[in-house]
């Protein structure tokens, strides 16, 4: 055996497989398309440290000094002020419908109180059920406030000015003051693991079925495509209960993550939320070709979810951009679903808009899955 034909086979081999890799079109695209998605999500999306984050102000005078601080509030570019609350009460549906982030309350007699250093009460309350998103903000309000003063507190004034600063901040963090990560992360990973598991798991079912050569038989059944469709993914529903059942008791029980809102109300998010996944493990099925593909085209669907969502990283630092195709996903609205029912206690009216975006995409993933399944049958 010489060099020369050894490495004439290994040419030939290799020259096989750059053949077999451009046919396999799909795993061909994955290699590529996955890095470069990870590239843009990670380099332009994420970011750890928020800003413009939405703010409510219900301020019950206006003088040229609360004006002074509201304005140092919006510079500062962590508090973006998108409307002023009228009744102090709305800031609880405010936060909990997730509207805003913040609700900044300034009290009838501030300024007088300010000019007679009493050290007036400027009230914060803070939507904390993610620790990461509102903590930056919250660190440096003190700072934003007293630092805005020093502009106006001159002249008789300038004795005000000293440490302890002239106003008295008082930040009420809702949901979960102590900043308990396992709070947050806990009920997300609820969503995260329905979406890795029941799109996976179905996704792979009619590609078993081409496989092992039975999927002519499937198709020769007098059924139509929506009633092969209900048959094959009808057993993966109770698969979605049991899990969801698992993390729920693990969470309450184990963590001691709080449930302050209503059961019901979550079981229809999880309903929708299991239903909207097996549509898309059920469409992954009708365009692979093999269970290798199905989990390629998983992984591919479950990168930007896992990323985009608000799970792993505030969603409101990320750009429009990423935040305009993270509310196309349905695990963004079920986090805010699961979250609003545990943490905030948040009503059906609180969280309408999450289930019907969560019921759309829903819709439109049967729809691309039975018109996929009925060519699949031409």
């Amino acid at each position: 055996m010489t060099v020369s034909a050894t490495w004439a086979r290994i040419g030939a081999i290799f020259i096989k497989e750059l053949v077999q890799m451009r046919r396999d079109r799909l795993t061909f695209g994955m290699m590529f398309g996955i890095p470069v998605i990870q590239l843009i999500l990670f380099g332009f999306a994420i970011n750890t440290d928020p800003k413009d984050l939405p703010t409510a102000v219900h301020a019950e005078e206006h003088t040229p000094v609360t004006r002074t601080l509201l304005r140092a509030l919006e510079t500062s570019q962590y508090y973006d002020l998108v409307l002023e609350s009228d009744d102090p009460r709305d800031s609880e549906h405010l936060l909990a419908r997730g509207e805003v982030a913040f609700v900044v309350f300034i009290p009838a007699g501030f300024t007088e109180r300010l000019v007679r250093g009493e050290r007036p009460q400027l009230l914060i309350e803070a939507d904390a059920s993610d620790p990461a998103a509102a903590s930056n903000a919250i660190a440096r309000a003190e700072a934003i406030v007293n630092q805005a003063l020093r502009h106006d507190l001159k002249g008789p004034l300038a004795g005000l000015a000293p440490r302890p600063g002239p106003v008295e901040l008082i930040v009420h963090p809702r949901y979960n003051p102590e900043g308990i990560t396992q709070y947050n992360i806990v009920p997300g990973l609820l969503g995260v693991v329905l979406t890795m598991t029941l799109v996976m798991i179905t996704g792979m079912a009619m590609t078993k079925e081409a496989e092992r050569g039975t999927l002519e038989n499937l198709l020769a059944l007098p059924a139509r495509p929506v009633e092969v469709m209900i048959g094959k993914i009808t057993p993966y529903i109770a698969v979605g209960a049991a899990q969801a059942i698992v993390v729920l008791v693990t969470a309450r029980f184990l963590f001691g993550v709080p449930f302050h809102g209503a059961l019901w109300i979550l079981l229809i998010g999880i309903a929708i939320f299991v239903f909207a996944n097996l549509a898309v493990g059920f469409t992954f099925s009708t365009i692979a070709t093999t269970q290798m593909q199905a989990m390629q085209l998983t992984f591919f669907f479950f990168l930007p979810s896992l990323l985009l969502s608000g799970f792993m990283f505030p969603f409101r630092g990320m750009p429009t951009w990423a935040q305009t195709i993270g509310e196309v996903l349905p695990l963004t609205h079920f986090l805010r679903i699961v979250r609003g029912v545990m943490l905030k206690g948040a009503g059906l009216a609180d969280l309408y808009g999450e289930f019907i975006a969560m019921g759309a995409f829903a819709a439109a993933a049967v729809a691309v899955a039975m018109a996929r399944y009925r060519r699949t049958l031409d």
